[in-house]
């Protein structure tokens, strides 16, 4: 029997990552989205490149064998085909997990194939299956929630691969990033056992591939973006040839490096050579990747358990270093009115009327550093309507 798939987000992410290894593991995709034009053009082509790129060179990937629905005008069509599909997945960003909670809630319901749905988020963020898993279950009956572990099976994952900005004449098209890497916990499907996709690495504890992730590619690829911004710097590439924004880079670097050692117990040696890599990564000329794209969302980017707070709250806990990650911040902050960025607009707004930003507790031994230069760069935005660059 053909095994089916159900991908939420039409995106970059969507098409060039997650559909591409889908595929690759002999599943038919079917796209979900609300994007009228995504649907569409799905709809109408048959097929769609993906080309990974990188420093030896460009290798071009065609991706067939899927259909595309539009859940906003077709709820009962996605409800259909998640109630006989094999694996659920999204890539659609941490905000948008409660929109399509209820479809999936609805699809899970009316299951009666023998084995569980494999439910996997394939978001930017730790714990993205365990939120949507939340909402799903705010989305089912109270008297059907307790056998809800019997129609659908959750498990979290991390995923990494850079998508730069694309082309405007691309299309369906896709350039991507050759590096990925793609991790889930196994502990979720129990005997049932993980679904056959042969890209994922599957793994029994998954916080040590989260975090080291997050604090290291998402940690350094903002940091770059917002110190290039600040220094009139058009692409991360651009940035990161600059001789002291790489210096930072690497000074924050080295202080996530130390919690992820700490913490997780990964060997000195084997960060550093992850480090290096993630380095030379997010320097691939090849990529074209503006820093005005990378660092949009500054106020998501700034959350409690985000890239930058995230390590810098443990290593406080810690007794350890963070101060270079606290420049990451302050920069962060300085990401003001970006055209195009909505979040960028309203940081503004906040830094201008004092309102509270961290979500540190008063208590946190890292409250005050991060109080001081919030209100430095609040003091800046009072005095002159907006930050000192």
């Amino acid at each position: 029997m053909a095994k089916k798939a159900i991908h939420f987000g039409g995106g970059n992410i969507g098409r060039g990552f997650v559909a591409e290894f889908l595929h690759a593991a002999g599943y038919e995709v079917v796209f979900i989205d609300v994007m009228d034009n995504i649907i569409s053009a799905l709809q109408d082509s048959k097929s769609y490149q993906v080309t990974e790129v990188s420093e030896a060179g460009e290798a071009t990937k065609t991706i067939t064998n899927y259909r595309a629905i539009n859940s906003k005008t077709h709820e009962q069509d996605v409800i259909q085909e998640i109630s006989t599909a094999d694996v659920v997945t999204c890539a659609v960003g941490p905000n948008i997990l409660k929109f399509i909670a209820p479809v999936i809630a609805k699809g899970i319901d009316i299951r009666s194939t023998p084995k569980p749905l494999a439910v996997i988020a394939c978001e930017n963020m730790i714990g993205g299956t365990s939120t949507l898993h939340g909402f799903i279950n705010d989305n089912t009956d109270s008297e059907r929630l307790k056998t809800l572990g019997e129609r659908a099976q959750f498990a979290n994952s991390a995923i990494d691969r850079i998508v730069p900005a694309q082309a405007p004449d691309s299309g369906l098209n896709v350039r991507i990033e050759k590096f990925y890497e793609w991790v889930v916990e196994t502990a979720p499907f129990g005997s049932v056992g993980h679904p056959d996709i042969p890209a994922i690495h599957w793994v029994d504890h998954l916080e040590p591939y989260i975090e080291r992730k997050l604090f290291t590619v998402n940690t350094s690829h903002a940091t770059a973006a917002y110190y290039g911004k600040h220094a009139g710097k058009k692409t991360i590439a651009e940035a990161m040839k600059d001789s002291y924004i790489r210096g930072v880079v690497h000074d924050v670097l080295e202080e996530t490096a130390s919690l992820i050692v700490d913490k997780h117990g990964i060997a000195a040696q084997e960060q550093q050579e992850y480090v290096d890599t993630i380095i030379q990564r997010i320097s691939n000329p090849y990529l074209e990747d503006s820093v005005e794209r990378v660092g949009r969302a500054p106020m998501r980017k700034l959350g409690r358990k985000e890239r930058f707070i995230g390590p810098a709250a443990q290593l406080a806990e810690r007794g350890m270093k963070y101060e270079a990650l606290l420049g990451s911040v302050e920069m962060a902050l300085r990401f003001q009115n970006v055209e195009g960025d909505d979040e960028s607009v309203a940081l503004a707004k906040i830094l201008k009327e004092n309102s509270p930003l961290t979500g540190l507790e008063r208590t946190h031994p890292l409250f005050s550093a991060v109080v001081k230069v919030v209100d430095q760069v609040q003091s800046e935005a009072k005095e002159t309507g907006q930050p000192r660059i």
